[in-house]
C-alpha cells in the first residue's frame, strides 16, 4: 500500500509517495539519496543511522517512513550543508572527531540534541550520551572533546546575541 508522506526534511517540505513501510533509513538515502544516514546493526543499537525528529534522536533503521508524517526531520546533510554549517559540524572537523567517518553523521546528529536538551553539558554527561553511538575508530576522546568545544561555542553566539 502506498499512501503519500509530506514532511519537513532539513528544512525544507518532502514528500514520498511509496509503501508506507519502507525503513525510513532507505526513504533517505534512496530517495533522497541522503547518504550521511548510514546502516550498519540494523536493530537501532549503534547510532550511525541516528537523525533527529522533532527534535529528538531516532534510529532511522528501525522506523518506518510513515511514522516521519507531518513532521520535522534532520539529517547530517542538513546541518553541514548550511552556511555557515552548525557548530557541531565545525567542532567535530576542527577537533578531526572522526577516523573512517562511518559513524561521524549519527554522532553529529546525538550531539546536536544532547546541546538542544542541555547547552552547558558537563563532561560526565556529554561521555554518557555519546556512548549510546557505536565508535570503534576513535576511542571517543576526540569526540567528546567536540562537543564540549560545540556547547561553548554555541554558548558564545548565544552571549553574543
Amino acid at each position: 500500500m502506498t499512501a503519500p508522506i509530506r514532511f519537513t526534511l532539513n528544512g525544507a517540505p518532502a514528500e514520498f509517495n511509496g509503501p508506507a513501510g519502507t525503513p525510513l533509513i532507505d526513504m533517505l538515502r534512496e530517495h533522497f539519496g541522503l547518504r550521511g544516514v548510514r546502516l550498519a546493526c540494523a536493530r537501532g543499537v549503534c547510532g550511525s543511522c541516528t537523525v533527529l525528529i522533532d527534535g529528538a534522536p531516532g534510529a532511522a533503521c528501525s522506523l518506518f517512513a510513515y511514522r516521519v508524517d507531518g513532521r520535522d526531520v534532520r539529517t547530517v546533510e542538513g546541518l553541514a550543508d548550511a552556511d555557515p554549517p552548525s557548530p557541531v559540524v565545525a567542532a567535530f572537523a576542527d577537533h578531526a572527531a572522526f577516523q573512517c567517518g562511518y559513524c561521524t553523521g549519527g554522532m553529529i546528529m546525538l550531539a546536536t540534541a544532547l546541546l538542544a536538551h542541555d547547552p552547558d553539558p558537563s563532561r560526565e554527561t556529554v561521555v554518557a550520551w555519546m556512548s549510546s553511538n557505536i565508535c570503534r575508530c576513535t576511542g571517543y576522546g576526540m569526540i567528546i572533546e567536540a562537543v564540549l568545544d560545540a556547547a561553548a561555542r554555541l554558548r558564545e553566539a548565544r552571549d553574543a546575541a
